[in-house]
């Protein structure tokens, strides 16, 4: 059912997105605050709604499809505003290339696992991956506002490096797993 906590929770991160895009349009560094804010927010209702649905046993089929829909579309929406706007360019674009192919793949796997009622379960290296590309994405988004003379540019670019590097390393983890399944004989 869409009307528990959880899915709520959860389309919140995806009704958010006109926000965060609407934030790219703005002048001043009000606006890549206003893009922090929004892109944080929904990255708190990622945690929450996973939380309370094991916490109330709330889980829901429609919860497990939207909520990695919903993720995708919030890291998808935020690396194609950095590039239009230009805080990812050149040769640093590679690392988004990089960490949205392998959540395509990523995402086509889990489809085709799925017909064949295999699950195929995050590891603890897929989630530092996506803490370290949370974190690079947050950086960037704050970009030249960032206080105290901090270069969040610079360690958006290097953290967004660093997520792409392992987004090779755990996306080749999956598509191994994937691999045996889709070669065996029925």
């Amino acid at each position: 059912m869409i009307t528990t906590v959880p899915n709520l929770l959860t389309m919140s991160r995806i009704l958010v997105l006109p926000a965060l895009i609407a934030s790219f349009y703005m002048d001043g560094p009000s606006s890549n605050w206003l893009a922090l804010v929004v892109f944080v927010a929904a990255g708190l209702t990622d945690f929450l709604d996973g939380y309370i649905a094991r916490a109330t046993g709330q889980q829901s089929k429609l919860g497990q499809f939207l909520d990695p829909v919903a993720d995708k579309l919030l890291v998808v929406t935020a690396l194609l505003m950095l590039s239009g706007v230009g805080r990812i360019n050149e040769l640093d674009l590679i690392a988004a290339i990089i960490i949205l192919c392998r959540e395509v793949m990523v995402s086509g796997l889990r489809e085709f696992l799925a017909g064949l009622e295999v699950s195929v379960p995050v590891t603890r290296l897929a989630k530092w991956k996506t803490t370290v590309q949370i974190t690079a994405i947050a950086f960037l988004l704050l970009g030249d506002a960032a206080p105290w003379g901090i270069d969040a540019v610079v360690i958006g670019i290097i953290g967004l490096w660093i997520a792409a590097s392992l987004t090779l390393y755990t996306g080749y983890d999956y598509l191994k797993a994937g691999l045996a399944h889709m070669t065996s004989e029925a």
